[in-house]
């Protein structure tokens, strides 16, 4: 039933790359301000929580400036990184999250960019029974 999530040999490096980056906006080492994150994300970025809600680009740097300086409310602990290309210079990376009891997968589409890597779009997904 589960799929084959191995990353190819030539996709390791970029792999590394992006799982330091996870999950995003907790990296306080890639940014921790409105103006990183504005660099870190595409112009027209939307990300579907865990909820199935939309979030906009700006509803979600508006979210950001909110919980600047507050402590992270959990421990985050990710596995089961996968990365593949879906084009030139973007990337799809999927990965497990676990906050405490809660479980999510997560799908990141990444652009690589003159300036750095771009996050085009962001899903999670709770999973069923954790």
């Amino acid at each position: 039933m589960e799929p084959d999530l191995v990353t190819a040999p030539d996709l390791i490096s970029v792999l590394n790359e992006l799982r330091r980056r996870e999950p995003i906006f907790h990296r306080p080492e890639f940014g921790s301000t409105r103006a990183d994150f504005e660099r870190m994300t595409a112009e027209d970025f939307w990300e579907i929580g865990a909820s199935g809600r939309r979030y906009s680009r700006r509803y979600l740097l508006d979210v950001l400036d909110e919980r600047r300086g507050a402590a992270e409310p959990h421990a985050l602990e990710t596995s089961d990184f996968q990365c593949r290309q879906l084009a030139v210079d973007c990337y799809l990376l999927t990965y497990t999250l676990r906050q405490d009891a809660r479980v999510t997968r997560r799908s990141t589409i990444w652009r690589r960019a003159s300036d750095g890597w771009k996050i085009v779009f962001h899903q999670g997904t709770e999973v069923a029974g954790g």
